[in-house]
């Protein structure tokens, strides 16, 4: 009787995600869940980002200013089912990518060019070395560790000198 004096109705039960991701949506999220149309949102902002610098890119640099205010839709305006998002292609070909990588090669030490594989030891001169070789003295390192705990110690302890009083 107090429903329908009010005009509340309560929710028959609860509604699953339109997207079949298995949590709850709720009708403020246009029956999606919260990840989901969060999704959506970043989705639609990309789309208006990459239609705004398309029509940069034809229209010329000059003439539009770049960046435009986004303003959420209305949850009626939008179907879930048109959103499309533009395709990004890398620079470069995935085989010239991954190649770099395969031409590396194994890990060798840089003084007795021993496979070490992923048992090597990075020094701080930069190079890669064996278990022989891991210390600065045993491979001729050009690293200064003087001036390097100089500068750290001085970074670390900042003078503190306090200011004169003045006499009254």
């Amino acid at each position: 009787m107090e429903q329908d004096e009010t005009g509340c109705r309560a929710p028959e039960g609860p509604i699953l995600c339109i997207n079949n991701c298995g949590f709850f949506g709720s009708a403020a999220t246009m029956n999606m869940c919260s990840k989901c149309h969060k999704d959506m949102i970043l989705k639609q902002e990309q789309a208006k980002l990459a239609a705004s610098s398309i029509d940069s890119l034809v229209n010329g640099s000059g003439s539009g200013s770049g960046k435009e205010p986004v303003v959420p839709g209305n949850a009626g305006d939008v179907a879930v089912g048109s959103m499309e998002t533009p395709k990004v292609i890398p620079a470069q070909p995935p085989d010239v990518l991954g190649s770099s990588e395969a031409k590396e090669g194994p890990n060798r030490c840089s003084t007795c060019r021993k496979r070490v594989g992923l048992t090597g030891f990075s020094c701080r001169c930069g190079n890669l070395f064996c278990a022989a070789h891991r210390y600065s003295d045993k491979h001729d390192c050009q690293f200064d560790y003087r001036k390097a705990a100089q500068a750290a110690i001085a970074k670390a302890n900042p003078i503190v000198k306090a200011e004169k009083l003045d006499k009254i």
